[in-house]
């Protein structure tokens, strides 16, 4: 009798084993599905992207500047250093402000101001970016009286700060609380121990956020309408319209003229190809920074 309910039970805990496994290769099997159908359209959109974009990518694409209508040839050259340019002007503006109220927010997070900085932070990160453009139009294009490339990197400043905080303030807090501790113990001021050690800890992940922050504003069209304009001209001056990837990726699509819209979507690839790189060379740095960590 004992040898049989015993038998009985060993049947059922086979039976339940088979079956928590045939439901979890279902579950696995669907979940899957879910990530591909995430996937294809980020697929269909990069191959197709390609293929209308490929065939107008040459030498002098990137190292001329744009023809009139019905000539053969020219790129986006201009388009390209003016890129660089407004994204660097808000990077200029964009890293300090956040470091220096990450740091506040983490070291007060309770205080009123700590938490109007976060708020704020989460608010401004909602914010649709044609608003930012309209703001910095307001702020500095109608003070100045014209559109210039300055314009342009505060509006994608506003836009990449919550980013950039953020992610210094979630990256300290994943840095040992003994670190900064010993730091204290050892007389080291609050501004020091956090130069000098909580920043170096956390160094890969507020890089990586940085990229991340890069990415987002690199692709801006809205905001540039209103700040930076476009220039068809080549130029380097901060107070002077100046053009930008996303701008004449809008331009050229917007256009009747089939040489136009193939350049449209060469300079789309390129913008595409420049984000990528990007989100994969960040994504690499913190499958790096937690590799180390795992290691410790």
């Amino acid at each position: 009798m004992q040898s049989s309910l015993l038998s009985v039970t060993q049947n059922d805990q086979r039976l339940n084993y088979r079956r928590r496994q045939a439901v979890n290769q279902v579950m696995l099997g669907l979940c899957g599905v879910a990530a591909l159908i995430a996937i294809l359209p980020l697929a269909w959109i990069l191959l197709y992207v390609v293929q209308r974009g490929y065939g107008s990518l040459n030498l002098d694409f990137f190292t001329q500047l744009p023809t009139p209508v019905g000539v053969a040839g020219g790129g986006v050259f201009n388009a390209i250093v003016g890129s660089a340019m407004v994204v660097g002007l808000a990077c200029l503006m964009a890293i300090p402000v956040s470091l220096i109220a990450a740091f506040y927010v983490y070291e007060r997070p309770n205080t009123l101001l700590g938490t109007l900085i976060r708020f704020s932070t989460d608010v401004l990160s909602g914010v649709p970016s044609i608003i930012m453009g309209i703001f910095a139009y307001t702020v500095i294009v109608l003070t100045q009286g014209h559109f210039s490339a300055l314009s342009g990197g505060f509006a994608l400043a506003i836009i990449m700060t919550p980013i950039a905080l953020r992610t210094t303030e979630e990256m300290l807090k994943l840095v040992p609380k003994t670190l900064r501790e010993g730091s204290l113990a050892l007389g080291a001021a609050d501004w020091r121990t956090l130069l000098q050690v909580m920043l170096p800890a956390a160094i890969s992940g507020v890089i990586t956020g940085i990229m991340l922050g890069v990415a987002r504003v690199a692709g801006e069209a809205a905001p540039m309408l209103f700040t930076a304009f476009g220039n068809p001209f080549f130029s380097a001056a901060l107070d002077q319209p100046i053009a930008t990837l996303p701008h004449q990726v809008y331009v050229y699509a917007i256009s009747p003229y089939k040489d136009w819209q193939d350049k449209a979507w060469a300079t789309a690839l390129v913008l595409i190809a420049l984000v990528l790189s990007l989100e994969v060379v960040a994504r690499g740095v913190t499958s790096w920074q937690q590799r180390k960590l795992r290691g410790r």
